[in-house]
């Protein structure tokens, strides 16, 4: 009963951010005197939102092939490659990135929405696709958390997977900037360059806090027993 709830759970989750990536790419197109950056060069591929999006869908797949070729045994005597792989992805991309963009999203909003969604953008962009992309990602990552057991990896490893996520982003971000002359948030044009490095700080701190929030969730639901199971197994062999 479990495991088929899992599968449920995880396809569901699946096609729905699926859904939301191919919406999002094929039928929300903003006019260029509306959203001058959404025509800009990258499209929809310049905002961490996207980016997160496609990371859910693709994290929601491993879940599902883990589901069918792997494990979700609380304490396996040894983790397939599958279920490794899901494991890392969740501490590095799947909790922390989800979290950062709902809660960095819905804080600016509260701030002021035309930092991050102004309401001209209101009739292209369905509310119901900003609640999966910007809200359901938090929910969605969190059922996982509470519903299936995971291994985190050494924290240099699942640090390093985050940090090496943020600081490809951002480079991507600058570089799309160098060719269009446009920044991807209205937030970061208002911003001088000592303020935009502390912003960019800031932003880095907060990701690693989110990492450690992830893990001390984990630890508080499911105990220390999955974190010393591959050392056991290293043990007795």
């Amino acid at each position: 009963m479990g495991e088929n709830l899992l599968i449920v759970f995880h396809a569901a989750a699946f096609v729905q951010f699926a859904f939301s990536v191919y919406y999002d790419l094929f039928h929300t197109h903003v006019p260029i005197e509306v959203g001058r950056v959404h025509n800009a060069y990258g499209g929809k591929f310049k905002f961490l939102t996207f980016w997160d999006a496609i990371a859910q869908t693709f994290f929601f797949l491993i879940c599902l092939l883990n589901d069918i070729f792997g494990t979700n045994s609380v304490s396996p005597k040894k983790r397939p490659f599958i279920r490794r792989f899901k494991d890392f992805y969740h501490a590095a991309v799947g909790f922390p990135v989800s979290m950062f963009v709902g809660v960095t999203f819905w804080g600016l909003m509260a701030v002021d929405r035309e930092l991050v969604l102004p309401k001209a953008l209101d009739p292209y962009f369905p509310w119901w696709l900003n609640h999966l992309m910007h809200t359901m990602i938090m929910v969605t990552t969190v059922l996982e958390m509470i519903m299936a057991p995971r291994q985190y990896p050494k924290r240099s490893q699942g640090m390093g997977g985050l940090l090496g996520f943020m600081l490809i982003y951002l480079a991507w971000m600058h570089f799309v900037y160098y060719k269009s002359g446009v920044w991807a948030y209205p937030v970061i044009e208002v911003l001088s360059v000592p303020l935009r490095v502390v912003f960019y700080l800031i932003l880095f701190v907060f990701s690693s806090g989110l990492y450690f929030a992830g893990e001390a969730l984990d630890r508080l639901i499911w105990g220390s027993t999955v974190k010393t199971v591959d050392k056991g197994s290293k043990k007795k062999k």
